[in-house]
């Protein structure tokens, strides 16, 4: 189900991206939601398909302290 929406989103800010934010059909004007909005949408989409896919355990960020203190 996320995977989905991340593809739907996906393809909303490709269109966008391409021109068409908004169009008329037969008089009735359509216009598509703002990519600042689909790019955050998007990133929160992304970040629980990661969230997921790592049994639920959050993200794993290492580091690593070198040099002098």
């Amino acid at each position: 189900m996320l995977q989905k929406r991340l593809d739907s989103l996906n393809k909303a800010i490709e269109a966008i991206e391409g021109g068409a934010q908004s169009y008329t059909l037969n008089g009735r004007t359509l216009t598509r939601g703002s990519l600042q909005s689909l790019y955050s949408e998007r990133e929160k989409v992304e970040m629980r398909l990661a969230f997921a896919g790592n049994g639920g355990k959050g993200f794993i960020a290492r580091a690593s302290f070198r040099g002098r203190r």
